[in-house]
């Protein structure tokens, strides 16, 4: 540890290790006053996740999915989210990664990926980092059906939708996923920025 380096881990426990690592993180923080603070947080770790949004420029649509989600539904929603398809990175290439979790959720593999953006969905809790691409598609990057993997419990929705309709669900609730909200957001820049008006 630097000595200038205003926090210092004490101790970690693990709390639980199912889906993911449960730490309880125990640290002393220097304050901006000079004084010290020891906290206790607990976070979720892990390698983080790969998300991705494609765009067909000859019909107008996004890919998307609908699948439930357990704490959209303890948040009070019915728990069925719209999201772009996304995985877990699993110490795997984000871009790869996000091209076979494409494939699995969407049956498309999609082409022209580029990453947009890196994020932090929570970082008051979570250690994942979430990487974002945007990419293209077309019947000739079909290779399946999509709908997820049955054995690992999903059921998954593929939703092909108008970009505005998408654009307009933001506005109105309809989609409130965190990633999918950011990569629609730069889907939209990028077309207004090609087409003139905004959109």
């Amino acid at each position: 540890m630097q000595d200038d380096d205003p926090i210092r881990i004490l101790k970690q426990e693990t709390l639980a290790d199912d889906y993911c690592e449960l730490r309880k993180v125990t640290f002393m923080q220097r304050r901006r006053d000079g004084s010290e603070r020891e906290e206790t947080r607990e976070v979720y770790a892990n390698n983080g996740g790969t998300a991705v949004l494609l765009y067909n420029r000859d019909k107008g649509t996004v890919l998307l999915t609908r699948q439930f989600r357990i704490g959209a539904y303890l948040a009070g929603r019915d728990g069925f989210m719209i999201e772009v398809p996304a995985g877990n990175l699993d110490d795997a290439d984000p871009a790869e990664q996000g091209r076979a979790e494409l494939c699995e959720e969407t049956g498309f593999r999609g082409h022209g990926l580029r990453k947009v953006i890196e994020f932090l969905p929570n970082p008051s809790s979570l250690t994942e980092t979430v990487h974002c691409f945007l990419g293209e598609y077309g019947e000739r990057d079909r290779k399946g059906i999509g709908g997820g993997k049955e054995e690992e419990g999903e059921d998954i929705e593929v939703l092909e939708m108008d970009v505005m309709e998408a654009f307009r669900q933001v506005k109105e609730g309809g989609i409130v996923d965190a990633k999918t909200v950011i990569l629609l957001q730069f889907l939209r820049e990028e077309l207004q920025a090609s087409n003139g008006p905004p959109l």
